[in-house]
């Protein structure tokens, strides 16, 4: 059974597209076939984490909204190029297609001119599901709430939130949860990321959950060497050991349990 999973945060430099490619490859590393689609069109930047350039980029998510592809023309492959970064074994099976959105200027500037029929994402998402075949769909989506990232919340069958220990983050994230439970989404995970290593971690967990009556997956630190790697690659595939991995790949157990 093909499972929607959609990773939000209320503010923006949470760290949620660099969540979403680490869970796509915990999810192709268990020989899943996962779907990556980039729903954040104002800013989007996914892709370099997969070692996308702007020329490897055929077709977007902008071009099946604005009628000029089916949705599956967008999709890359993006399992080989991950493979090529690191030693970390994605067995047969476990793929990784990513579907970006337009990272050229004029593309960028026609959404937010124009907009677009949110209601086609929704008929996008089933196509690529049945089209690809896919395991697991994952949306990265546009920071806060607006119409499409209410859309992607209610189709989904899991929700991470991603939130940092900042009073606004703490704010923000409570809307989202309520919003979320008023969509009756199934599954409600939230992740307290960049958190500093002053911090008590279990505290901070304690803390979150009491506030917002919801699961907390995984507390993270503010990691020196995710910094350093500075988007130019995944860090769970460069990192195989690392207790951020490890938080990380029991957060993708229990989002697809």
């Amino acid at each position: 059974m093909s499972k929607i999973i959609s990773i939000h945060s209320f503010r923006g430099g949470t760290g949620k597209s660099n969540t979403t490619a680490n869970l796509s490859a915990l999810f192709a590393s268990m020989g899943k076939r996962v779907g990556v689609i980039d729903t954040d069109i104002q800013s989007p930047g996914i892709h370099v984490l997969y070692g996308l350039e702007e020329e490897d980029i055929k077709y977007s998510l902008n071009d099946y909204l604005w009628g000029k592809c089916e949705i599956e023309k967008a999709a890359i492959d993006v399992t080989n190029a991950v493979r090529k970064t690191t030693t970390t074994v994605i067995p047969p099976g476990g793929q990784i297609y990513l579907i970006p959105s337009s990272i050229k200027v004029g593309e960028i500037a026609r959404v937010l001119r124009e907009g677009y029929d949110v209601g086609l994402l929704n008929d996008g998402f089933q196509n690529l599901v049945s089209g690809l075949d896919l395991d697991i769909l994952l949306i990265d989506t546009h920071p806060g709430l607006n119409e499409e990232t209410l859309l992607s919340i209610a189709i989904s069958d899991a929700l991470a939130i991603i939130m940092r220990p900042d009073q606004q983050d703490y704010q923000g994230t409570g809307v989202t949860v309520e919003v979320a439970r008023k969509l009756d989404v199934p599954r409600m995970v939230l992740i307290v990321n960049k958190t500093p290593p002053t911090f008590n971690f279990e505290e901070v967990r304690a803390s979150v959950q009491a506030t917002y009556n919801c699961e907390v997956g995984a507390v993270l630190p503010h990691s020196d060497e995710m910094m350093t790697l500075a988007s130019a690659g995944v860090f769970v595939l460069r990192f195989p050991d690392h207790p951020i991995t490890q938080a990380l790949r029991r957060v993708a157990l229990r989002l697809i349990e």
